[in-house]
């Protein structure tokens, strides 16, 4: 093994697992002059560190005096110091300081409502004239001059105070990776608690992170085996969809008939905020065992699909901030521009919330489907909120199981219990592969086309292509045999298609209106659901009714 080989191996073994980096100690070292590994280890909010309670509070009440002078500092000459010691004080913090001082930040550093709402009251009292058009020259000046001041006074004080620093942190040296940073510790804090006024924190943040983040500022670079190995460690640590399991993993991924490309930006030098991976392809692969273990590659000049399989960020602090746009429509572009002979451009992606999204459907409408039939047999009335899951044929195909092997009292309850197998038996059955295929790809495309949250598609990464103007082309059964791939989705992957006169049309389509373009085999899946009754109400209600002595069956169409 080289020596750049070695340096990338040992670095990617001892840097953090990004996709781990869940809590407030997810956050690198300050900006300048690195703080000793020692404080990072209890920044966790698990213990306050080694210091006791009253060093604790002495060094909340310095970084707090740092931030205000960060904040209000008019003598620009020191201010470079002055950011630096409120870095490096805001890292040797501990969780709960650090929750603190951005509490402190969001709630004294805020706008003042008492100025805004008094110049709204200033400007509802000015007069309008009653025709517009009869005033103008001079007498429009005159007339909206009292306007115009109380707008632009009204405009400076709905501006935050902490606009400030966000504005002095993005021009100083390290400072756009430390608001990153920062916005990262607000997300995790958020996730336990919604306090509104650091809901509102974040979300001025986040407006000035994607105006300093936009294209203009991002260089595209290709990512290959000669950059240093200090950018390709970072690869192997960010890989967030298939982690990358060696070094020749990472050589075959930046080799022969595979592209990576990663956006990166001045201020944070040689790391990429996003990457994306390629496969260079006859056609569009239908698994990722494909993918990854395509040894040797085909010849560059015979490929006609270009597949994105992998897309990561690297910096949790620039969450839905979607960077991810504007980097496949680049390297769309840059790839046609190179290979003209490309003529697809598709993806090849997980499906992360769906056996989620089934799990909790089916345990829910079993519980629905034992009450309802309950209701039945009490006053013969039925509940709203059931619905048939499995199809007749289904149903009876995974009652037909093997007992020695599966358990549930219907359908629903067996597919239940088998997902939810750690062992992830039913992989390993031709049978049990042969009833499930049916249900799970059918529920699936159900998932991805009907499904939605606030209008649009309730799996993030559905969301993620359809808002870029990708439709939903294919589903492919046991794509990703991986324990992640099992556990996420049932193995089951989706090809979104970039069609490139349709892009702009779908994005616009997509959010106007939440509509999903899709291929009609994606389509007759929906279809089929809908015309097709389900047994899974006879056979409860079949199995109620013996239970109390009567073999009738009640039909819940």
């Amino acid at each position: 093994m080289n020596k750049k080989a070695f340096t990338i191996l040992m670095r990617a073994r001892m840097r953090p697992n990004a996709n781990d980096r869940t809590n407030l100690s997810l956050s690198p070292l300050p900006l300048t002059n690195p703080v000793n590994q020692t404080q990072h280890q209890y920044s966790d909010g698990n213990q306050s560190g080694p210091n006791d309670s009253g060093n604790s509070e002495r060094e909340f009440k310095q970084v707090r005096a740092s931030m205000h002078s960060a904040i209000t500092l008019k003598k620009t000459e020191i201010l470079d110091d002055v950011l630096n010691n409120f870095s490096e004080g805001y890292f040797s913090l501990s969780h709960e300081n650090r929750r603190n001082l951005l509490l402190v930040l969001a709630r004294e550093y805020d706008l003042d409502r008492v100025q805004v709402r008094e110049l709204i009251k200033q400007c509802l009292g000015l007069e309008l004239p009653s025709d517009k058009s009869q005033v103008s020259g001079p007498d429009e000046d005159s007339l909206f001059s009292s306007f115009y001041r109380i707008e632009r006074n009204l405009r400076h004080a709905l501006k935050p105070v902490y606009e400030d620093l966000f504005d002095r942190l993005n021009t100083h040296p390290g400072g756009l990776r430390f608001l990153s940073i920062l916005r990262a510790d607000i997300l995790s804090i958020l996730v336990e608690e919604n306090i509104a006024s650091l809901r509102a924190l974040d979300s001025y943040l986040k407006e000035k992170l994607s105006t300093w983040l936009s294209p203009a500022a991002l260089e595209l670079h290709q990512i290959t085996w000669d950059d240093p190995a200090s950018l390709l460690e970072k690869i192997v640590a960010y890989e967030a969809v298939h982690p990358i399991s060696n070094l020749l993993d990472l050589k075959r991924r930046l080799g022969t008939g595979r592209r990576c490309f990663g956006y990166l930006h001045s201020a944070i030098p040689g790391e990429p905020l996003i990457f994306i991976e390629v496969a260079l392809l006859k056609d569009v692969a239908q698994s990722i065992q494909d993918v990854l273990w395509d040894s040797p590659p085909i010849s560059e000049s015979e490929a006609t699909c270009a597949l994105f399989y992998s897309i990561s960020s690297t910096q949790p602090g620039l969450a839905g901030i979607n960077l991810g746009q504007f980097l496949i429509k680049r390297v769309i572009t840059l790839v046609k521009r190179e290979m003209s002979h490309i003529s697809t451009f598709a993806t090849l992606s997980p499906i992360p919330g769906f056996i989620q999204w089934l799990l909790s459907k089916l345990a829910s409408q079993t519980l629905l489907a034992e009450a309802d039939m309950s209701q039945q047999l009490a006053d013969g009335s039925s509940s709203t909120f059931y619905e048939n899951i499995l199809k007749p044929e289904e149903e009876e195909a995974l009652m037909g199981l093997p007992k020695d092997n599966v358990d549930g009292t219907n359908g629903m309850e067996v597919m239940f219990n088998l997902l939810t197998s750690k062992s992830y038996k039913w992989i390993h059955s031709p049978e049990f592969l042969s009833v499930l295929k049916n249900p799970l790809m059918r529920l699936c495309a159900r998932y991805l086309l009907q499904e939605k949250k606030r209008g649009k598609a309730l799996d993030s990464v559905a969301n993620f292509h359809l808002q870029n103007g990708a439709m939903v082309k294919r589903i492919n059964w046991l794509a990703d045999r991986s324990e992640k791939g099992l556990s996420q989705s049932g193995g089951i992957m989706v090809n979104y298609v970039y069609s490139l006169e349709h892009i702009e049309e779908y994005a616009h389509s997509y959010f106007t209106n939440g509509e999903i373009h899709a291929s009609p085999v994606l389509h007759h899946y929906v279809e089929s659901d809908k015309k097709s009754p389900s047994l899974l109400g006879q056979s409860i209600t079949g199995r109620f009714r013996q239970k109390n002595g009567t073999n009738a069956l009640i039909s819940k169409i």
